[in-house]
């Protein structure tokens, strides 16, 4: 199982960056603008992502999580 905290990586018109599940830090740089949409979606699914990342980690297949509308 891997060390590092439950995350998801963002690619955002030619930036990137890690965010963290649980508590939203980031690792990279991403547009303020997007950050905000990234953290109004983290907030509605999160329980989602978390249990994305217990799939992940044994190789399972992820669930589908819905985008902003």
């Amino acid at each position: 199982m891997s060390d590092n905290p439950p995350h998801f990586h963002i690619e955002y018109q030619g930036y990137e960056a890690i965010v963290t599940i649980k508590d939203g830090i980031v690792e990279g740089k991403i547009p303020r603008r997007a950050l905000k949409m990234v953290y109004e979606w983290l907030d509605l699914h999160q329980e989602e992502l978390l249990e994305n990342w217990k799939l992940s980690q044994t190789e399972k297949p992820l669930n589908k999580i819905e985008p902003l509308n």
